[in-house]
């Protein structure tokens, strides 16, 4: 993007010195400008693709883990309840 730029600057100094010309070369450059403002935008997709895919894989992980973590506690309860059921029957 800064060569653009630069090619840019060049380009605007020469049309101010030059009665000849041609501004297809400016219309070129700015072609090049919105194909690189393409390019940076589809990068910049899929760098957030990239990080929603993470964010995904990451609360997929913590939902497993809270469920394991849930089982558990619901299996400790129901031992906790059957040593209570043959504690209350003695």
């Amino acid at each position: 993007m800064n060569a653009l730029l630069s090619q840019f600057t060049l380009l605007s100094n020469q049309a101010c010195q030059d009665k000849n010309f041609d501004p297809s070369s400016i219309d070129n450059l700015m072609k090049l400008f919105e194909i690189e403002a393409c390019k940076s935008w589809a990068a910049m997709e899929l760098e957030q693709e990239k990080e929603v895919k993470q964010a995904e894989v990451a609360l997929q992980q913590a939902e497993d883990y809270l469920d394991s973590v849930m089982e558990n506690a619901k299996d400790e309860y129901r031992r906790f309840e059957v040593k209570m059921e043959r504690m209350a029957r003695e």
